[in-house]
């Protein structure tokens, strides 16, 4: 009994001194998948950004949250299919997005340790965005209005260190939605109600700076 206390203890105590803390910014750019515009699947063209927050659990799991600005936008006259060429159509939308999850990194990682300097990593989040909808048309001119929805963000990213307090990350990721309407589509205005084949997505991929702080962890080779 005491050697199953002693193993439980020893866990808890490890668990509570490997908490390191993450704080800082993330820019680069975004684009928008769907029923408008150029059907690549990351191919920025507008700039966004955002802050950022890790409480790390251990060497291998962060949990983390972001809060990002994503503008987004597509125009026919840029895509490489004739039928949306000749359509025309075109849209610009901003995003505000929070989202929290995890980050697994592929290897053991410290910032304060010189033993790891980097690792490739994987995100899985769980996000609530705001952004413009049509309403109603009046005098001619369509109304929008404000709704909030939800997204999955996957990605994928390699995270170093710079210093015993910094380090950077580059990512990639891709938000999966259950709206088909961030392009204004919508079967309340007949001029906007131009079907689709699918929800549409939105991605993100740009470079994070993030200064480290709070109790060392226990696992740093070098404190």
């Amino acid at each position: 009994m005491r050697r199953y206390i002693l193993i439980l203890f020893t866990f808890i105590t490890s668990v509570s001194f490997a908490q390191i803390h993450e704080a800082g910014i993330f820019v680069g750019g975004s684009n928008y998948i769907g029923d408008i515009g150029r059907t690549n699947y990351v191919f920025p063209n507008k700039f966004a950004g955002g802050i950022i927050y890790k409480y790390n659990l251990n060497p291998r799991i962060a949990i983390r949250g972001n809060y990002t600005v994503l503008p987004l936008s597509g125009n026919d006259n840029e895509s490489d299919n004739l039928f949306r060429e000749q359509r025309n159509f075109s849209f610009n939308n901003t995003l505000h997005e929070f989202a929290a999850g995890l980050e697994f990194n592929f290897f053991e990682y410290n910032v304060r340790s010189l033993g790891h300097t980097f690792t490739p990593y994987i995100l899985a989040q769980v996000a609530a965005f705001n952004y413009k909808v049509p309403e109603s048309v009046v005098g001619g001119n369509v109304q929008f209005t404000n709704e909030f929805s939800f997204a999955v963000p996957l990605g994928i990213g390699v995270k170093g260190r710079i210093s015993d307090h910094l380090a950077f990350a580059f990512e990639a990721a891709v938000r999966l939605t259950i709206k088909d309407d961030i392009d204004y589509t919508t079967d309340k205005i007949t001029s906007l109600d131009f079907g689709g084949n699918g929800n549409d997505f939105y991605t993100f991929a740009g470079f994070s700076l993030v200064y480290t702080f709070g109790r060392p962890a226990c696992y740093a080779d070098n404190e």
